[in-house]
Formats: C-alpha cells, structure tokens, sequence
C-alpha cells in the first residue's frame, strides 16, 4: 500500500525505436539517429549500439569509430514529436495528475488510487495500453517519489517495469552503482571512486557534512539522493507555451545565403506549426550562437500572427541586429512566444486575404507530402 506514489514512464530509445517499427529491416541492428560529420552527435542509439559502448550525445565521429557497420539515419524529427503526442494524449486520459518531463518521459502521481484498483496494476495496464497502440517499447518504474521510480524505471530497461514496494528504498538502491542516481554523472562518480564511494550503499554511510565539505551544497543534495528521499512534486501537464526550432550547422559558417535561408526555414516550420495548432504568436526570439560558443539573442513583440511572410520580416531584422560578419555562426535558434488561440488579422491596405489563401494552399500540401516540401520563393 502506498502512501504517495508516483510511476515513471520512459519510453526506450524513442527515436530510434520508432525507426525500428516503422522498418522490420533496421530491427537488430545497431542504430544510430543523427547526421554524420562536422560536431553531430548521436540523437539516439538502438540496444545493439549501446553493447559497443554508444550513448546518446556521443560525438557521431567516435560512435562510428567504435561500431563502422552502424546504420545512421537523420530521423524524422517531426514523427518523433507526432509519437510523443500519442502516448501524451493516452497518459493524459487516463491519469488523475501527470507531468511530461521530455518527450519520452513522463511521470503520473498515482497517490490514493491503491484505494481503488491498486497502483501497480493500474500502471500495468497503462503499459500494456501504450504498447499495444504504439508498438513502442517501454520501461515502467513505481515508487513513492521521483527520484526512486525514475531509478526503478532505468533498472528495468530494457522494455521492463519494476515496483518498489514503499519502505524498501534504501535496500533497492545500495547496490546500484552512484552514477544510476539521476545528474550524477562521469566527473561526480569519478570523484567519489577517488573517495572509495562506488555504491549508492556507500554514499549513503557517509556523513552529510563530509559530502558538503567534499562538494559543496550540491553534496547535501547527494546525501538526500543516496538516501532515496525526493519530495519534489509531478507539476501538472499543460499545453506549450512557446514553439521552438534550431539549427545546428555541421561547419561553422559566414556564408549569408545559407543563414538567410536557414532562418527562413526555421521560420516557416514554426509558422506551419502555430496554424496547425490554431494559435498565433505575439512574441518572438532569435538565438545566435557564434564558433567561440558565445550566444546572443534579441527579442521582439509583435501583433498576434501566424503569417509566414510576417514573422519571416520581423526575424531577419532581428538577424541584422545581431549579426557580426566577422565572425562565424554555430547555431541559429528561434522562438516564438506569448501564443493564443485564433488567426491573423487581416490588413486591408495589403494582400493579406491572397496570402491567406497562399498559405492555406502550402499547408494543405505540407500536410499530405510532409512540411519540408515547399519553400517560397
């Protein structure tokens, strides 16, 4: 029986686990998602990657060095997002509270349905529900916080579901490695191996006042961790805000066609966006980031608009703003914000009925071939 409880979801590397549904031929095999050459990284690897010691965020150089037989595949990102919302709209109607922690992720507050049906097996069957619709593998842990069901979750990986029964804690986590505990990574793991910590069994025996004196206020947060304690809450699930794309250039550029068109691209995929979602944008921000990894942006309000042509006119002044030509770009990064439901106004001193028109035409193409088909002119 538990008190509070919380179920974490995470569906198994999602991306390329959708590639893997889609083709029976790719099943198997090692798999990585990404592109390849320049700073590319691994988006996301098949099981049979991981075995040559592949994880996501690995430069795509060094996963290729350690498996050359790998398949890469560039990913459909928007599928990805597509597949997200699906399992979203199935947590979402079956569960009291969730929160969407990524789009693979989710956790549910499951407090007080042991009244009814009992939590485990209402987290079963939300997995068994998900599966079965999806086709997608995924991985289930249930415990009375976050901290404990995430861990329980990656334990069961791959395609798994654990339970921590409430009071045991302690004895499920001492003896899992410290870096299974969530942000511990390599640099805090190799730290605590010099201090002959390996276990979360270990960390837990050393006092609070050693790990603060060794890392800070962040070696109280350790402690806490090591000890299985988590109080922070599953925030509530609500629509996006803000739409957001960037884009990563494999080779820091100078070239002002390409950025030009790289920013109408980017602006265009967010328009498309915001009319599929009946929303209009009032707001708007442009993210550079240069090759020596500093990063500037610029922000500006706009009248609410879904227009191409119009946000495409604000974003290029906000690029000429913040363009140094002497330098070379990495990154372009755009947001649009401040969204409400309803369309754009119309302007009778401009063409703005035949730019609806245009565009209602493009969408309805995007919409059947795929919204990287059509540029304009």
């Amino acid at each position: 029986m538990f008190q509070r409880a919380v179920l974490h979801l995470d569906l198994d590397a999602f991306f390329a686990s959708v590639e893997c549904r889609n083709n029976n031929a790719l099943r198997g095999r090692p798999l990585l998602i990404g592109s390849v050459g320049g700073r590319s990284v691994v988006a996301s690897c098949s099981p049979e990657a991981r075995r040559y010691g592949i994880w996501s965020g690995m430069p795509m150089a060094t996963a290729l060095l350690r498996c050359p037989d790998a398949t890469v595949i560039r990913g459909d990102y928007e599928q990805y997002h597509q597949e997200s919302a699906v399992v979203t709209a199935m947590v979402a109607e079956e569960s009291p509270l969730f929160e969407k922690a990524a789009l693979d992720a989710f956790y549910v507050d499951l407090t007080g349905v042991d009244r009814y049906v009992g939590c485990w097996q209402w987290s079963q069957a939300l997995r068994a529900r998900i599966q079965r619709e999806t086709g997608l593998p995924l991985s289930v842990g249930l415990a009375v916080n976050k901290l404990v069901s995430k861990v329980g979750a990656h334990t069961a990986k791959p395609n798994g579901e654990r339970c921590v029964v409430a009071g045991t804690e302690k004895d499920f986590l001492a003896p899992l490695p410290v870096g299974s505990l969530p942000a511990v990574g390599p640099v805090t793991t190799r730290r605590l191996s010099l201090l002959g910590v390996h276990t979360v069994g270990h960390l837990r025996e050393i006092p609070a006042v050693l790990l603060r004196r060794e890392f800070g206020q962040p070696g109280l947060t350790l402690w806490r961790k090591a000890q299985g304690e988590d109080n922070s809450p599953v925030v509530p699930y609500h629509d996006e805000q803000a739409l957001r794309a960037e884009y990563r250039f494999e080779e820091d550029t100078i070239n002002l066609q390409l950025l030009q068109a790289e920013l109408a691209r980017l602006v265009m995929t967010l328009a498309f966006d915001l009319r599929q979602r009946q929303k209009v944008a009032a707001g708007m921000t442009l993210k550079i980031r240069y090759a020596d990894s500093n990063t500037y942006s610029r922000s500006v309000k706009l009248a609410p608009t879904a227009s191409d042509r119009t946000l495409l006119s604000h974003a290029q002044e906000l690029f000429a703003r913040l363009f140094q030509r002497r330098q070379s770009i990495r990154l372009l990064g755009l947001r649009l914000d401040h969204l409400s439901s309803g369309y754009t106004q119309l302007n009778l001193f401009d063409d703005q009925p035949q730019e609806n028109q245009l565009l209602k035409t493009m969408d309805s193409i995007r919409q059947r071939f795929g919204k990287d088909l059509l540029e304009r002119g």
